[in-house]
């Protein structure tokens, strides 16, 4: 995975949408598309556009999901990080098997990989399982992300509007993941 003609060391967000709407029990959560997000979600999403901003991050790739795609349409409004959806970040369908997704999850991430190294940190929006999936892929070890799946809602590994970075250590030839935005909670911020 990942063997490449540098100009940066890459390194891409991988970001959960905000929190979605969940009290609209009509609205299937993993057929497209989904909820959209809620309130929180929606200031969510501007927390998390100002430390993508911070972060220095050039581009955003969002899964169609209503979620996702809100989540980038909040983040592009305030910090201006174009934003293009692609179909491979969709949520975890109902027969899809594990493998598969961490394959199309690993093939979208090699693609933005590359196009990080030449034009600096590049976010990705998805979905918690899905996020996972790749995590593992990318060579966290299984107990370090049940770890962290039992401090999130859903078994995720990340809160809604959370962001893991992952940046290529030349010198290991390995992915360092780690969980760098929280965003606060409804307390927190009163």
């Amino acid at each position: 995975m990942f063997p490449l003609h540098r100009l940066n060391m890459p390194k891409i967000y991988l970001v959960r949408h905000a929190s979605p709407d969940l009290t609209l029990k009509h609205i299937p959560y993993d057929i497209h598309p989904g909820p959209p997000l809620s309130p929180k979600g929606e200031r969510e999403s501007e927390a998390l556009a100002e430390f993508l901003k911070a972060q220095g991050v050039v581009k955003l790739y969002y899964s169609p999901f209503a979620r996702s795609a809100r989540t980038a349409q909040i983040i592009l409004a305030r910090s201006g990080i174009p934003c293009v959806e692609e179909i491979r970040l969709v949520e975890w369908q109902k027969d899809e098997k594990t493998d598969k997704v961490a394959e199309r999850m690993s093939l979208v991430f090699d693609d933005i990989a590359r196009e990080s190294a030449v034009i600096g940190p590049v976010a990705l929006v998805s979905h918690g399982g899905p996020i996972a999936c790749l995590l593992l892929s990318l060579g966290i070890e299984k107990d370090t992300l049940s770890v962290f799946r039992k401090k999130f809602d859903g078994s995720n590994p990340l809160p809604p509007a959370g962001a893991w970075a992952a940046e290529w250590n030349e010198e290991d030839k390995t992915w360092d993941l780690n969980l760098l935005f929280i965003p606060a909670t409804e307390e927190e911020v009163r």
